[in-house]
């Protein structure tokens, strides 16, 4: 009891600060929102062979692993296990420890290594077998603390009590504070349909077990609404392959009810298809400045990709040449021009803010809310060839104007703190004439 209880304390050291990243727990991972890409090439393992124990030689900060000294530390330290170790040794176990050890080593909360079953569970095809229970998960990478987003309505999670807001302490025995968020989500919340998985929350002080059914779960990604004085409102909960068509089709249909402002809700959307937000902000934005430019990133020798609009088109370059991989060009003859207002939070991350940046940096829209979360990086998925695979962090990306969010955020033009009346606190649906930043995004339109 004692252990578990410093483990639970471990939840309450700096709850708001550090990183995150998030992953819909049945509907899949969440990728780009935590920024992965697959990269089609094979990274061949290179094991170097030593025997001999050295000094590091050096207190310089070294920029490169000497492999020969590391071979040689782990043999000399393989010996002192073979002599002195009281217990088996699980050796494949021990091999997953240094190379886990190797990525984490490098101080990137987002830079991991996937074991061959971790990385097969990743990557699966869902058909329908496996299946989740209806809610969001973000987790701050630096404290361990995995929180309820969202709770969507009708789901398994909510039937059983989960709220937007807990604090998801364990999954069955596991600690989800020491799991890869999207190990958690694939290994163990996820499961087939109709079997059961317990889930403690943490709300409050209280400890809440859960006893959760999976089964198939459709949630839309945008929702929209004509509100009073022909005000649009079109929330995004998350950025997902059929979200821009989605968004298109939402815009569309309140500009035939006669709509003459639009307010863009992206608080608590922790990202997810970069192209999909890229053809959102697109189909909004003229194509007069910044060359057209919507997403630029870059890697560390410099190579540079980019999203902009010329011609009537999105297109997508890499090293100032063009694509053409069946997803750009694509034809684009739409601006929005009214006035716009976009809501962000702290939990806005990636490709929300790529959306809400370039807005911003266009003069199309107003951000209201708070600082954004401030991901500004992109991660890759390389497989090696033993089944194993590495993410990685490789690239940095940037607003229309050049801005670079990582660890910043995006500022809101018109600052406003959410408070809600106590008996709203914890529900997903808080209704907007209620909700005091909704109604301050209001206000700036009518001005």
């Amino acid at each position: 009891m004692e252990k578990e209880n410093k483990g639970k304390s471990k939840f309450w050291k700096g709850v708001l600060a550090g990183s995150l990243v998030t992953a819909l727990a049945g509907f899949g991972i969440v990728g780009v929102a935590t920024g992965i890409s697959v990269i089609g090439r094979t990274v061949i393992e290179n094991q170097a062979q030593n025997t001999t124990a050295a000094g590091s030689g050096s207190d310089a900060v070294r920029t490169q692993v000497n492999l020969k000294q590391v071979d040689a530390k782990v043999s000399v330290l393989q010996q002192i296990i073979d002599r002195y170790f009281l217990f088996d040794e699980d050796a494949e176990q021990m091999e997953t420890g240094i190379y886990k050890g190797m990525l984490a080593g490098l101080g990137d909360p987002y830079t991991v290594y996937y074991t061959p079953d971790e990385y097969s569970s990743l990557t699966e095809e869902t058909s329908g077998v496996y299946c989740g229970i209806g809610v969001l998960v973000s987790k701050n990478v630096q404290t361990g603390i995995v929180t309820a987003l969202r709770v969507f309505p009708g789901s398994p999670a909510e039937e059983a009590g989960m709220q937007k807001g807990d604090i998801i302490y364990k999954v069955k025995d596991i600690s989800a504070a020491e799991a890869e968020l999207d190990i958690l989500v694939q290994e163990y919340i996820r499961g087939e349909e109709g079997s059961y998985v317990d889930v403690t929350v943490l709300r409050g002080s209280e400890e809440i077990p859960l006893h959760i059914q999976r089964r198939m779960v459709e949630v839309a990604t945008v929702e929209h609404q004509m509100l009073p004085d022909k005000t649009g409102y079109v929330e995004v909960t998350q950025f997902d392959t059929v979200t821009a068509e989605q968004f298109i089709s939402a815009v569309s249909d309140l500009e035939k009810q006669g709509m003459e402002r639009l307010v863009i809700d992206l608080r608590d959307n922790p990202g997810g298809v970069v192209t999909s937000c890229v053809e959102m902000a697109a189909y909004i934005l003229p194509e007069n400045q910044h060359n057209g430019t919507i997403l630029s990133t870059a890697t560390k020798t410099g190579q540079e990709e980019r999203y902009y609009c010329q011609a009537g088109e999105t297109r997508h370059e890499v090293r100032g040449t063009d694509t053409k991989d069946g997803e750009f060009p694509k034809t684009d003859d739409h601006e929005l021009n009214m006035p716009i207002a976009v809501l962000i939070n702290g939990q806005s991350a990636s490709a929300a803010e790529v959306f809400a940046g370039a807005l911003q940096d266009y003069g199309a829209a107003t951000l209201v809310g708070t600082t954004s979360f401030g991901k500004g990086i992109v991660q890759s998925l390389i497989p090696l060839t033993d089944g194993s695979a590495v993410k990685i962090t490789t690239a940095h990306y940037y607003t229309p104007a050049g801005h670079d969010l990582h660890k910043k955020g995006l500022t809101p033009d018109v600052t406003v703190e959410q408070k809600l009346d106590e008996d709203l606190i914890g529900q997903y649906d808080v209704p907007l004439e209620r909700d005091n930043q909704v109604q301050a995004a209001i206000e700036v339109l009518e001005k």
